[in-house]
């Protein structure tokens, strides 16, 4: 995309990904004349007020009825529409999930599912806009990607490969604004094909979306006892195998994901070690599968050990 530069770069990582996602849709829509956006009432959430305006007619707000949303989607889809469809990732997911299937999955109407403020990010309103389910809920329904970008560039990249892929996409935006920097602007985006963004000797730590810097925070800390490399897995579905095969070869794997630890990258990356003749010790970071009390972002962050202090104290208790 044109609006690539590290000026802009700066301006999305303030402002982040949710934000992010508007700008990048308003650049698609330049060059794809068949492109539709359809959201349940969040054109601000989303930062898509300036594309509603710009392009109202490639933009149908369908109100608070996401699974009419899907429905609609396919439905433009099968009219060969280059569909985008968002709202926040419990309800684009979890209440949609029957559409999912019916209609993606087995019909394969292709469409870009948009998860906004997935994980822990609203956490103030507790559970029901959390959202730590949605990657273990759509892996298991055939024919969709997962791709959780580690910052705003990512999630321009990311944006534009899905758009453009043949497959439908889920889309999963974790963080809030002023998230990190990790990547740019010379960054290649592939779906499917993770970066290692540290080389290291002893252990391997995966991570997606915001546990990517949380990852390399926690890969200085340890680096004095344990030599680590830091892999982006920014695809979560398919998962990178030559990267998992690569890890294999070192005394421990790491999972970090802002996810219940059942049914997200950890188990994927552990399903895919069962079919390998040997294979190390794995530690699975995450959501300890319950639900507390809500709280802000850095709250639940630091009580789910979230945070590059904890992951290193728990990587080195796992290596004892």
């Amino acid at each position: 995309m044109n609006i690539i530069n590290e000026r802009n770069i700066k301006i999305w990582s303030t402002i982040g990904s949710r934000a992010t996602l508007g700008i990048a849709a308003l650049e698609l829509a330049k060059t794809i004349d068949n492109l539709m956006v359809l959201t349940c009432d969040v054109s601000t959430s989303a930062g898509l007020d300036r594309f509603r305006k710009t392009c109202p007619e490639k933009y149908l707000d369908v109100g608070i009825a996401e699974q009419n949303m899907i429905g609609v989607a396919a439905g433009l889809a099968s009219e060969n529409f280059n569909v985008i469809t968002t709202t926040f990732a419990p309800f684009q997911t979890m209440r949609c999930c029957e559409q999912i299937k019916v209609n993606l999955g087995y019909m394969r109407q292709k469409i870009c599912m948009v998860g906004i403020a997935s994980g822990l990010a609203l956490g103030t309103l507790g559970y029901t806009h959390c959202c730590i389910e949605d990657v273990g809920i759509l892996r298991t329904i055939p024919g969709i990607t997962i791709i959780s970008p580690a910052d705003s560039l990512e999630t321009v990249k990311a944006l534009e490969a899905a758009v453009k892929s043949e497959n439908s996409t889920y889309l999963r935006l974790t963080g809030a604004a002023n998230n990190p920097i990790i990547y740019s602007k010379d960054y290649n985006f592939e779906i499917g094909k993770s970066i290692s963004l540290k080389e290291g000797k002893d252990i391997t730590i995966f991570c997606a979306g915001s546990m990517v810097h949380k990852g390399l925070e926690a890969a200085k800390i340890l680096e004095k006892k344990i030599s680590c490399e830091v892999v982006n897995m920014h695809t979560i579905k398919p998962i990178d195998k030559i990267a998992i095969d690569k890890a294999c070869k070192k005394k421990l794997i790491v999972s970090i994901e802002e996810h219940n630890v059942i049914g997200g990258l950890g188990s994927a990356i552990a399903e895919y070690k069962t079919s390998l003749k040997v294979s190390p010790k794995q530690l699975t970071l995450g959501i300890n599968d319950q639900y507390s009390k809500g709280g802000n972002y850095k709250f639940l962050q630091e009580k789910y050990r979230l945070t590059p202090e904890k992951i290193a104290e728990d990587v080195l208790l796992s290596m004892k």
